[in-house]
């Protein structure tokens, strides 16, 4: 029986063969691949690493894939910073030209003062003599803590914190002096009250004793220190226009100059983690 006479191959024919490996070259999708000596994935590696186990950024909150950073940085230098110094310029012009913004101050501090007992309980939470306190008790405890935990220069974040409140008559004595704003109907005649001295005490030390708290509390702790930083600071601002010891303007205007000092402390602090707070970040990030 004879052979089936097999097809030669001429030109501009093909045939279907298997793939054959060229040397030299690495096989993407070939686990223990190698082209130049190096393996390109281990088989005992895993394809992704798990959310849980990727680091923590500087305020403790799971870490992304790279090349994501961990904190907006580029956003608030050049955000709420930038917005609220642009905005304390322009009502600070406002002000000191006596602009139609301050006819419209003007009757919304009308419409909203009504002296009363919880207006003044208010405004009083503004005041040096409590607000500081709190700042100072705050300090003594990042401090003890962060020389327990072990963190190189423990002592700095509660030393910036503490300059940072040194700073803020610096900044307000001044601008009081030269804008020379008259107060509203409801307190004695008088001049230098634009921005708001107790405004500003209360945000920046509530604010200043939340952000150095914030590294050394579980999630929730944190969301409900900011919440109450938040309503302090509002109550606070409340108070001092319906009690009618300041214009709206006033208290507007330490907002945005404080939170150009308080967003400058913020990147301070979130370059610094607290030492011995690695082995209980997985545990806090926990369900």
């Amino acid at each position: 029986m004879r052979d089936t006479p097999r097809p030669r191959e001429t030109a501009g024919e093909f045939r279907l063969r298997p793939p054959q490996l060229r040397p030299g070259r690495a096989l993407a999708h070939t686990t223990g691949a190698s082209g130049s000596g190096s393996p390109h994935r281990s088989d005992s590696r895993s394809p992704q690493t798990p959310r849980g186990a990727r680091p923590s950024d500087p305020i403790g909150r799971p870490g992304t894939t790279p090349p994501v950073p961990g904190r907006p940085a580029s956003f608030l230098l050049l955000g709420i910073p930038g917005l609220s110094a642009l905005l304390f310029a322009l009502i600070t012009w406002q002000v000191a030209a006596d602009g139609p913004l301050v006819r419209v101050d003007e009757r919304v501090s009308r419409a909203l003062v009504h002296p009363d007992r919880l207006s003044e309980l208010l405004a009083d939470l503004g005041n040096v003599q409590v607000a500081v306190p709190v700042l100072v008790i705050t300090l003594v405890l990042v401090a003890r803590r962060s020389r327990r935990a072990g963190t190189d220069r423990w002592w700095l974040p509660a030393t910036a914190a503490a300059l940072l409140m040194a700073l803020a008559p610096a900044l307000i004595v001044p601008l009081k002096e030269l804008v020379d704003r008259p107060g509203t109907p409801a307190v004695p005649p008088g001049t230098g009250y634009f921005p708001s001295g107790h405004t500003a005490t209360a945000a920046l030390a509530y604010g200043s004793a939340t952000l150095l708290l914030l590294p050394w509390l579980r999630t929730h702790a944190r969301r409900a220190l900011l919440a109450v930083c938040a309503l302090l600071v509002l109550g606070v601002s409340f108070g001092l226009v319906r009690r009618g010891y300041h214009w709206p303007l006033d208290v507007v205007a330490s907002w945005c100059l404080c939170a150009v000092l308080l967003s400058s402390l913020w990147l301070f602090l979130g370059r610094r983690t607290p030492a011995g707070r690695g082995a209980d970040r997985h545990v806090e990030d926990r369900p």
